[in-house]
């Protein structure tokens, strides 16, 4: 058998798939930059082959022995990312990898996507047909990026497309921003809490990435991978509270003088290179309702999410506080 490559490997995702698969004896590949990262890749058992994915000469030299992919890697939204690196990493690097794999006669490329190039869900729950909408550049960029993939397919490459939703778990950090200030009663509910909001644990989602790189079913195909329901942002935040021993927050504050403040803070910050303490994106999270049916993937794939919302909460709030993150 050869060697199945992840890129995005050093990621919360890609790290994760990284260690399923070495456990399940699988000999593992990573495409990785040079930093600290790296050894604890190698400590796992994985190959570690210094590639810079943006240059296709050095993709090229280092695919031999490549049966299946699992690309995971992408320009994230983080303060300082340029426009462009949003379309070279998620498009140009995206294509750099998909021509390595069709001339290398890979037999199974899985992309990763994301469900935001559908934006805001106004009819939930969205299925993978729903509406492309993208609301910035790096979810136009991965929209690109998707399609690209879908083109290479058609023409010979063996595609499926999965779309992760609102991943958390142990070792990710991005859910801080509703753990911490719930933890410290000082979490404040803008607007009325009432936009859906749909979460995938780690686990689970790696689960969808193996059958989608498995199952010759999902060749061709576009696989949205959630948890087993969606909930109110309201649910979601007394959820936290419940698994964090800490009383339901019930603050509240409208949603409109807010967000026309954070426009304003923004429009004054930026210019003068200053992060601003309140931006729309964030403000957004709090109305915009992402609320995603998995019934494809059920049926097609035979994804059934095995972690539930409350445990998966209970198991992240556990790894926040041995980390230190949120107080004991």
């Amino acid at each position: 058998m050869g060697k199945i490559l992840v890129t995005g490997a050093t990621g919360f995702t890609g790290s994760n798939i990284c260690r399923r698969l070495i456990e399940t004896g699988e000999d593992v590949v990573a495409f990785v930059r040079p930093g600290p990262q790296v050894a604890s890749l190698q400590a796992m058992g994985v190959e570690c082959r210094i590639v810079d994915i943006k240059d296709a000469d050095s993709v090229n030299q280092h695919f031999d022995g490549i049966d299946r992919v699992y690309h995971i890697a992408a320009a994230y939204r983080t303060e300082h990312v340029d426009t462009m690196e949003f379309f070279q990493v998620n498009v140009e690097a995206t294509r750099n990898l998909l021509n390595a794999a069709k001339n290398a006669g890979v037999q199974r490329f899985v992309h990763s996507s994301t469900v935001g190039v559908q934006g805001e869900i106004t009819e939930p729950p969205a299925a993978e047909d729903y509406r492309f909408e993208p609301g910035d550049h790096y979810q136009e960029s991965k929209k690109e990026g998707e399609l690209l993939a879908l083109r290479y397919c058609a023409e010979g490459l063996p595609v499926s497309v999965v779309r992760p939703v609102g991943i958390y778990g142990p070792g990710d950090t991005r859910f801080l921003k509703l753990f911490r200030p719930i933890s410290k009663k000082m979490f404040v509910m803008i607007g009325s809490g009432e936009s859906l909001y749909h979460m995938t644990y780690i686990d689970d989602l790696v689960d969808g990435f193996i059958l989608a790189g498995t199952k010759p079913e999902a060749v061709g195909e576009v696989f949205t991978i959630g948890g087993e329901r969606y909930t109110t942002l309201r649910e979601l935040v007394d959820t936290i509270a419940e698994v964090l021993g800490k009383p339901r927050p019930f603050l509240r504050v409208p949603f409109k003088p807010v967000y026309t403040a954070s426009v304003l803070c923004d429009a004054i910050c930026r210019p003068l290179g200053i992060s601003p303490p309140l931006y729309p994106r964030r403000v957004e999270f709090f109305s915009k309702s992402r609320a995603f049916s998995i019934e494809k993937a059920q049926r097609m794939l035979g994804y059934a999410p095995k972690v539930g919302l409350r445990e998966g909460l209970a198991r992240t709030a556990a790894w926040y506080r041995q980390e230190g993150l949120i107080a004991s």
